[in-house]
């Protein structure tokens, strides 16, 4: 049975983010997906990438849903 690439240790990998700042790993031969753009000067093997990710990441909520949350503490604030 043959490994996935993303589970291969010897893989190398660039770190990609989305417009709601989510991020994930891909494996640099691989065609970056619609919807996502690698995240410039990251690339290595995958403990390095997922470094990256685990100190850039820090609220997991999508960024839509990040703003919206603030409009609605915004809304719920009295007037002084």
């Amino acid at each position: 049975m043959s490994k996935s690439c993303f589970d291969r240790e010897d893989e190398t990998f660039i770190v990609l983010v989305n417009h709601e700042e989510q991020y994930s790993i891909w494996p640099e031969w691989k065609t970056v997906p619609g919807g996502w753009k690698a995240v410039e000067g990251i690339r290595g093997n995958k403990q390095h990438v997922l470094d990256y990710v685990r100190t850039h990441w820090q609220d997991m909520r999508p960024l839509s849903l990040r703003k919206w949350m603030e409009d609605q503490a915004g809304a719920s604030t009295p007037a002084a």
